[in-house]
């Protein structure tokens, strides 16, 4: 059995040929053999997928993190002292035990981390959202065609039996013509705390190693994991955390592929939180396209209204229902409410005509080792392609916001007139800022502009052009670096 090359040796007979090397999987697999896996970033949801692949018949072999507790824990999860642990993923690509990879690093490490796996023919499954970055998602698919990688998106919810079933009905029309789309994920999440120095970092991490791409800059928030999630160098926000799902959904179910949106505006702000973080609490994106497009996140808990307390999350209500993680899909003769695990179509006065059921997705990983096997990669679910086009709902939406510049109440308001669905949204966030105690003349939103994106050249053209492309390919600090030619 031909042996995979590794990637130091690939890059070295690379660089002495002038030339790049294309490296498939080599390995052929028997029907019952199970996939060897290394896990990458071994946090809670890489620790998750330790089980999640083994369960998909998958045997795990090997983890890597830059922090030695999450990748001991992990390797125990694995199967103990047989399992090999590894502080630098490059080491682990270089391990001809390991057939494919899964990689749940934060957001930063998404691209280059995949990019790496294909250069040492290995296969991908990587979280969420895919990229990082627009570039950095075109160039994901690149390599993954170029070495020809099966590489999978960690979006399982293209695995649910009830968002396929949805997608069928929107293809038949069975609710005639769509009218409007709005996806929300509403989670509360509390202050993460203000600093006023640099913190130590936890004992047992390779803080270098952590940063990778990004500059190695002191630490300055209180909890080190999970936390660079509210900051643009790491992490999306909450719209790249958990709207990212029913961003994708609206990606998948509607076959929005070449024809992304090419308008999009965004407002919101950190409202009331003076902490480290610097993405939003609050925001909405909202895009033109065949009908309008709406995506809310929302961070601040719902206020009562008698008591004056908070008591959970945030709701959104219209049909006479309340909704705070779904798709509201609106056509002619009435509207979806379904995201993972299921949910209900309505006629116009709220009826329930039918129930669709779901799994959460819970088949995604197998799919992806299916893949493996058969070295199709038109069968994923979530194939990186598809993966990188629903992430341009993503981030044209934040690039907007990051270009955006504290507004009035009152422009605000004008600006998200552009649908009548856009209008209520806007209204309804307004008015749950306010029983939170925000005055937004006060505490003034960040009204991003609107923008043109080219889906043909993945850039930003007329009005705020340059400072959108500006947030279109990030740079990266050596040897961490992503290249042109992947």
């Amino acid at each position: 059995m031909k042996q995979p090359v590794s990637r130091r040796r690939f890059m070295n007979r690379s660089a002495l040929f002038g030339s790049v090397l294309i490296l498939p999987n080599s390995r052929v697999f028997g029907a019952n053999e199970r996939v060897q896996v290394g896990v990458i970033g071994c946090g809670g949801r890489g620790t998750g997928h330790v089980s999640w692949a083994m369960k998909s018949g998958a045997q795990v072999v090997a983890v890597c993190d830059p922090d030695e507790a999450k990748r001991r824990n992990a390797a125990k999860k694995a199967g103990g002292e047989v399992v090999k642990k590894y502080g630098d993923m490059r080491e682990l690509f270089d391990d001809k035990d390991v057939d494919a990879t899964v990689i749940a690093t934060p957001n930063h490490w998404h691209a280059l981390a995949t990019i790496w796996a294909c250069q040492a023919g290995k296969d991908v499954y990587v979280e969420k959202p895919a990229s990082h970055s627009i570039w950095e998602g075109r160039k994901m698919v690149e390599a993954a065609r170029k070495y020809k990688c099966m590489v999978q998106i960690g979006t399982q919810q293209r695995s649910d039996p009830a968002l396929i079933q949805m997608r069928d009905m929107l293809d038949k029309k069975e609710l005639g013509e769509l009218e409007w789309v709005h996806s929300m994920w509403y989670a509360h999440r509390g202050s993460i705390g203000k600093t006023t120095e640099p913190q130590k970092v936890p004992d047992g991490v390779d803080y270098d190693l952590w940063c990778g791409p990004r500059e190695k800059v002191p630490l300055m928030r209180k909890r080190f994991h999970y936390d660079w999630h509210w900051f643009w160098d790491y992490g999306n926000g909450d719209m790249g955390n958990r709207v990212i799902h029913v961003i994708d959904d609206i990606h998948h179910v509607l076959r929005i592929d070449q024809d992304v949106p090419t308008r999009m505006m965004a407002v919101g702000g950190r409202f009331k939180y003076n902490d480290d973080a610097n993405t939003p609490n609050t925001e909405v994106i909202i895009m033109d396209w065949k009908v309008p497009i709406i995506f809310g996140s929302r961070n601040m808990p719902y206020i009562d209204p008698k008591s004056g307390k908070g008591t959970g999350t945030s709701v959104y209500r219209r049909f006479g229902k309340g909704h705070r993680f779904t798709n509201l899909i609106k056509c002619e003769k009435g509207f979806f409410s379904v995201t993972r695990g299921g949910g209900k179509v309505y006629d116009n006065d709220g009826n329930t005509i039918k129930q669709l059921k779901g799994d959460g997705g819970g088949s995604h990983m197998k799919n992806y080792f299916d893949a493996v096997k058969s070295r199709d990669h038109k069968s994923l679910k979530a194939d990186v392609e598809q993966g990188h086009l629903g992430c341009l709902l993503l981030h044209t939406g934040n690039n907007s916001y990051r270009v955006g510049q504290a507004a009035d109440p009152a422009k605000v308001a004008e600006a998200c007139n552009s649908s009548e669905e856009a209008k209520l949204t806007w209204e309804s966030t307004a008015e749950h800022l306010k029983s939170n105690g925000v005055d937004l003349n006060i505490e003034k939103p960040t009204l991003g502009p609107w923008l043109t994106f080219d889906p043909k050249t993945e850039r930003f053209t007329g009005e705020h052009a340059e400072a959108a492309n500006a947030l279109v390919k990030e740079s990266y600090r050596a040897p961490y670096v992503i290249p042109d030619q992947v």
